[in-house]
Formats: C-alpha cells, structure tokens, sequence
C-alpha cells in the first residue's frame, strides 16, 4: 500500500538535464498529476552518486498502486514529468561509485523508493544498491518485475503488524489478488491456520497456495461462515487486501485481536482489537529473503498479461480492475 502524498507540484512538460540535454530515455508516464499514461521521451540520467547502479529493464509490474502515483496521491520521491513504475527487474548495466554489489552484468529486481530518478516504466532506471536483490535464475523476467511491491507488503504485514504464530487462525480477505495470495502462502508457511476469501473462480488457486479453508466473498454470511471455521479458537488475526472489506474482516475476529489492511482505510478501533493501516517499507535485506523463497518454490506469483510500454494506459487499465493475476510492462 502506498504511502501518503505530501504535497502536488505545479503542472508542467518535458523537461531536459542542463548537463545533458539529449532527450532519449524512453518511458511511460505522465506530464502532471491526473494525466492519463503516454509514453514519454525523458532526459539521460545524471551521471551516478555513491551507491547507486543503473538497470536496463526488463520488466515492470504495473498494479492498483500505480494509479496512486499516477494521481499525485502517493509521493515516490520524485515529481513530473515523471515515468510510473515502483517495481522493476533487469540487469545491471552501470555502477556508480561505492558499489561492491551488484556489478555490471547481474540479473536484479527492485523497488526502488524514493526515486532516484524516474519509475521504473522505463528502458532504463536508477536505483540504489542497497534495495537491489538478485533475480533467482528459475524466474522469468516477468515474475520477477512484478514481485518486490506485493511480496515485501506481505512480508511485513504477516511477520512485523500481524506477528502471525504458528497454530494461530489467520483470516485473508481478497485473498484472489497478488499481494492476498502471497499473504496466504507466508502466513501458511509460518505454520497458522488460514482462512481465506477469494471469489469461486479463485478458490482451487488459493487453495494450493495454503489456505486450510476458502470462503466465497459473494456470500452475504461469509464472515459467519469464517467465524465457524475457526471454532473454538477464534481468528485472532486478520490481514485485509479487498478494498470496501476492511470492517467485514474486524467483525470476524475475536476480541483484541489484530487487524492489518493495506487498503489505506481502516475502519475505526473497537473491542479492543489493534488496527494498522499498512505502508509498505523499501527493505534491499526482507527483498533479497523473499527472493531466495521465490527460488525455492516457497513463493508463486503468476502473469495474467504482459504489455509493451506502447500499450501503458491499458495494461495500468487492466491491472486497476484487478486481473487475478499480476500485470507487466516489458520494454
């Protein structure tokens, strides 16, 4: 989930580096807040400072939270014209001084915030060393560019908000999305119980990715239904990814249990259940964890579609609607 904006700047066009004035970055982005994506043609980064490398990319994820950037309402670090993008994989084609790892050459994946210099929907990026980790070979581009946002969100809502303990009953709700399915998996991994929504089409995906029990948020009784099926022991934890569902998860759980959305709208404290609203937190040390879980199978994410960034609106338009599946830009 993103973070908060701070501030909106004043509208402006293209604008050119005074150290280097050729134009020839290309990206896709936009000229001012609320703009629809186009694609742009940005300025040469700077030359590199201490600690950072430049990525020829590969492939970028493209999700709800990309519409945020897009209408000012997230603060990435950087202001427009601006290339979207806050996730990325590639390789390494430069590095600036300082830099022990990675070195030329290193397949990668990042998220890379604040912005050094522009999103990740470009040909090339600038990020900082520090929040690289190395792309596990037996994953694609694709899968790759589109892991570090959901897969560092749910690592710090299942390990750090949540806390979740083995034996504990965890309740997902929107379990279907990317980032709920990979909720799912680490907090199974973890060794709780969960309890996931997830529509009916979804139910056998979410299923294999560890959930104990399926509930179809189409049905009006489903928070009765996950109540039941913890039994005795009550959900005690609660992560929601299912925008609009924030107070559906509260009721489920017990009292003074534990609420995690990643929806930027939890609902107002009651039964002395604590509530986190959560941000995600750029972490190069959890990325490099979580990628050694991607390469041993301990972590899945699956493309729904992959577009040029010639086709930028529309894959931001698909993955706004929330595919089931993550969406790519590959250059």
């Amino acid at each position: 989930m993103p973070l908060p904006r701070s501030g909106r700047p004043a509208r402006g066009g293209v604008t050119r580096s005074r150290d280097n004035p050729r134009v020839s970055l290309r990206a896709a982005g936009i000229q001012a807040f609320g703009d629809e994506v186009a694609l742009l043609e940005l300025p040469e980064p700077p030359p590199l400072e201490t600690g950072q490398v430049v990525i020829e990319v590969k492939a970028a994820g493209v999700a709800n939270w990309d519409e945020f950037v897009r209408t000012g309402d997230w603060d990435v670090g950087r202001v427009p014209p601006l290339a979207l993008g806050v996730e990325a994989a590639g390789e390494v084609v430069d590095v600036g001084p300082g830099v022990e790892w990675p070195a030329a050459g290193a397949p990668v994946m990042t998220h890379p915030l604040p912005l050094p210099y522009q999103g990740c929907w470009a040909e090339r990026l600038v990020a900082p060393a520090r929040l690289v980790a190395e792309k596990p070979d037996n994953a694609s581009w694709a899968e790759a560019g589109a892991f570090p946002v959901p897969a560092l969100t749910s690592e710090q809502v299942v390990a750090e908000v949540l806390d979740v303990q083995p034996g504990e009953t965890i309740l997902v709700n929107g379990a279907g999305g990317v980032t709920g399915g990979m909720i799912v998996e680490l907090a199974a991994n973890s060794g709780a119980t969960v309890i996931a929504t997830a529509s009916e089409s979804s139910a056998a995906r979410v299923m294999a990715l560890g959930a104990d029990v399926v509930i179809d948020y189409h049905d009006p009784d489903w928070t009765s239904l996950a109540r039941d099926a913890a039994r005795s022991t009550g959900i005690r934890a609660a992560a929601n990814a299912a925008p609009g569902g924030e107070a559906d998860a509260l009721s489920t759980l017990v009292d003074g249990g534990r609420l995690a959305t990643i929806t930027g709208a939890p609902p107002p404290e009651e039964r002395g259940i604590s509530i986190a609203n959560v941000y995600i937190r750029p972490d190069g040390d959890e990325l490099r964890l979580l990628a050694a879980s991607l390469a041993e199978g301990k972590l899945h994410i699956d493309i729904r579609a992959s577009y040029p960034l010639t086709r930028a609106a529309d894959g931001l338009a698909q993955a706004t609607k929330g595919s089931g599946g993550a969406v790519v830009f590959e250059p």
